[in-house]
């Protein structure tokens, strides 16, 4: 508090009074104040008014209309906050010094204590945009205005990174819109107005970030921390045109999602590029103690998993999406619902962009629109990725709680090396919404663009290069020749296709493809064995999904070639009249079946992909489209092989579900948990007896989307006469994939084998 308050004097006679609003202050800041006053008041009387006193309703009441400016005393050094070698400094508020040390820091340094003041605004003003509030009295009014105004006046010190909002719950219940929503559910849902605000009200404290700047440091810091055992790698191509968009507009980010890290790296890549610190949309599941109320307090908006039928909440959801948007805060969150358990792009989820879809729906056409910003996050290793694998395998999850993190943190003590952030090509979210009549598809194609995008600039690293080489082989190990013969074609191809790297690096480079093998080696994802005539590299036991993961950063890049390898197969085969219609037809029967694992477009561009393939696997495929031994010419010619590296494992899997579904009786539903456990010991049998190629197809992932191609089949339920059959004619069809995908597999390793011979 101020020890001795200025006395207010008469302004002069034509003059608007002035009034400074100034929050409670230390003797130390009331001291710089006092000088602060006396240099700008040239000798005329000033009025003070502190935020706490119960003269502010006095004010409130003035009919002068005053200029009220709102004053602040904050601590810094010149020119940046200094919390170097200060644990509580370091823990603190960057603009607050404790009262005990103000002295000391003053006289230290004396320009560490400054008076800061907000927009002014006139009384009069604000008592017209008060009008439009509910239930809050103009001096409430006025102090929480001047508290924003000071905010922004803290932003133009410490930068976006504290873009922080305080009284949101207020501002958001305070106005009309929320008001005459309120009558219009209550009306909708037969309750009373005030029974729908309570519980809005409540809802929107259990999920609003509360943002304070102790928190924000606290929570960087631990965040830097927490993802110590990676460096940062970012691709800068489009954020100029993001940090553009970002001062007109609200920013969603909607990033990949492969770990509980991904926030904490997504974080620091852009403060330091100049955009503000994002409010993450996260699940309750991980608002436990003491993560989750350091996060809450840093700009993490907790949402219920399941919300139901809960009308209000979804309502107040759409009301502080609405705010966030209006205000331009930028949003964040993982538009697959939830970490990849295989390594590439899950399905998007669509509730979040419906909740911004009625948010926009409600704003004004001139209101700021909602610019979504894809977002690719991979890694060379990821240490949680053992854990889902045996997860893939059947292991109960283990929750998330203190004794959980206790272990993660500790996991990040080793170097894992690069994290690679790369954003994709930002698109407008009202502008999409435009494109379609029904606004629920419109929303869904909004989402699987954005997935498109995502994966577009999703690069390839060379720790999931390296993985193409050892996963398809039926665990062969390697010798270095064998290694770089099957990575020298797929690293043309890559070139050829201009397919984005990570970094920039050269995937010819032979020391970045050996850096990316000693950092499996580290990791205990691959093996040496170096007693023979040469040393021979092969994936350690149980590592078969952990190196699918890795592999399948990047297996969008390769599907459509890996079809095109099948389509050349089926027209080599000589079993049809028309060798190149069986081969089209191979071509859409495969696009239907991994319509659940990947993201084609509509057949008219899966056909004009697929032709590009062709071509450049043969520019006279066409010419010679009937002959079948050309057809064999072109199969035997090809480099890179790709199908079974791609394709087979997804294959095995599907048809030992199809083999498990033929035997499950008709009649009833099939229970799909029991199910699934049964396909994992009939796999492990298969692997056991060498009838499918990899453990990585003995996986609870692979067989529910399998599951979910049945479903989609209608072989899931019901007692019709047929069923059965279908069931038998699903497997025969799983089956004829993968004998078609085992024969190129044959020519990959006939290749091979030449290559061991000529080392000899």
């Amino acid at each position: 508090m101020y020890e001795t308050p200025l006395r207010p004097s008469s302004p002069r006679p034509g003059t608007r009074p002035t009034v400074f609003l100034a929050d409670d202050m230390t003797p130390v800041e009331a001291e710089v104040f006092e000088e602060w006053l006396r240099a700008r008041s040239n000798g005329d009387g000033v009025e003070v008014v502190r935020t706490t006193s119960t003269d502010l309703e006095t004010l409130a009441l003035r009919t002068d209309d005053p200029l009220l400016t709102p004053v602040r005393a904050v601590w810094v050094s010149d020119p940046v906050v200094d919390t170097s070698g200060d644990l509580r400094a370091l823990l603190g508020d960057p603009l607050r010094v404790g009262r005990r040390r103000q002295k000391k820091a003053r006289r230290t340094n004396p320009s560490s204590c400054r008076i800061i003041a907000g927009e002014p605004a006139t009384l009069d003003v604000l008592r017209e945009r008060h009008d439009d509030c509910d239930g809050t009295s103009l001096a409430t009014f006025i102090v929480r205005r001047a508290h924003l105004a000071l905010e922004r006046s803290e932003r133009a010190i410490l930068g976006s990174e504290f873009k922080v909002s305080r009284f949101v719950v207020e501002e958001i219940t305070g106005s009309k819109r929320f008001r005459d929503g309120a009558l219009r559910l209550a009306r909708e849902l037969g309750r009373t107005r005030s029974d729908v605000r309570e519980h809005a009200v409540a809802a929107l404290e259990e999920m609003i970030a509360t943002q304070s700047r102790r928190a924000t440091v606290v929570w960087s810091r631990l965040g830097r921390y927490f993802a110590r055992a990676y460096r940062l790698d970012v691709d800068t191509t489009n954020l100029d045109e993001i940090r553009e968009l970002g001062s007109r507009h609200s920013l969603v980010f909607l990033p990949s999602h492969r770990s509980y890290l991904d926030p904490l790296v997504l974080r620091p890549a852009l403060t330091t590029h100049g955009l503000p610190l994002n409010h993450v949309m996260g699940g309750l599941n991980v608002g436990f103690w003491p993560i989750g109320p350091i996060s809450k307090r840093s700009g993490t908006v907790f949402i219920r998993r399941r919300i139901g039928d809960d009308d209000v909440y979804k309502w107040a959801l759409t009301e502080y999406m609405h705010y966030l948007v209006a205000k331009r805060f930028n949003l964040e969150w993982y538009i697959e619902g939830g970490r990849s358990r295989t390594g590439k792009l899950r399905p998007p989820r669509f509730g979040l962009l419906r909740y911004l879809s009625a948010a926009l729906d409600d704003a004004s056409p001139d209101s700021p629109d909602a610019y979504l910003v894809p977002v690719s996050i991979t890694y060379d290793q990821l240490h949680e990725v053992g854990a889902m694998a045996d997860e893939a395998h059947g292991a109960p999850k283990t929750p998330e709680g203190f004794r959980w993190l206790v272990g993660y943190v500790r996991a990040q003590g080793k170097r894992h090396g690069v994290a690679h952030v790369t954003f994709g090509r930002p698109l407008s979210f009202r502008e999409y919404l435009g494109r379609e009549d029904d606004r629920r598809l419109a929303v869904q194609k909004t989402a699987f663009e954005v997935s498109h995008r995502i994966n577009a600039v999703t690069p390839i690293t060379p720790a999931s290069l390296v993985m193409y080489a050892f996963l398809g082989i039926e665990d062969r190990a390697l010798t270095a020749r064998e290694l770089e013969s099957i990575l020298r074609p797929l690293v043309k191809y890559i070139r050829r296709r201009g397919l984005p790297t990570a970094g920039g690096v050269d995937l010819r480079d032979p020391a970045v493809v050996t850096d990316a093998l000693r950092t499996h080696l580290d990791a205990g994802v691959l093996r040496t064995f170096d007693r023979g005539s040469e040393p021979v590299f092969h994936l350690a036991p149980g590592q078969h999904l952990v190196a699918a993961f890795h592999r399948n950063n990047s297996i969008h890049f390769f599907v459509t070639r890996a079809i095109a390898e099948m389509v050349v197969e089926a027209a080599a085969a000589g079993r049809s009249e028309d060798p190149i219609a069986a081969g089209w037809a191979e071509a859409l029967r495969l696009r239907d079946v991994l319509k659940y694992e990947f993201f084609f477009g509509d057949k008219a561009s899966f056909a004009a992909d697929l032709r590009v393939e062709l071509d450049a696997i043969d520019p006279d495929w066409e010419k010679h489209a009937g002959e079948t031994s050309r057809g064999l010419e072109m199969l035997d010619a090809m480099s890179p092989y790709l199908a079974h590296r791609v394709l087979q494992p997804y294959l095995d899997a599907y048809a030992v579900v199809a083999d498990e579904l033929a035997r499950e009786p008709v009649g009833g539903e099939v229970d799909r948990a029991a199910f699934v456990r049964r396909c994992l010991d009939a796999a492990e049998m298969s692997r056991l007896r060498q009838q499918i190629g990899s453990r990585e197809s003995i996986s609870t992932e692979l067989f529910s989307t399998a599951l979910q191609l049945a479903d989609n089949r209608g072989l899931l339920g019901g007692d019709d006469a047929d069923l059965a059959d279908r069931r038998t004619a699903f497997a025969r069809e799983m089956h004829a994939h993968v004998a078609r995908v085992v024969r190129i597999r044959d020519l990959a390793h006939g290749r091979l084998d030449l290559v061991e011979e000529d080392g000899r």
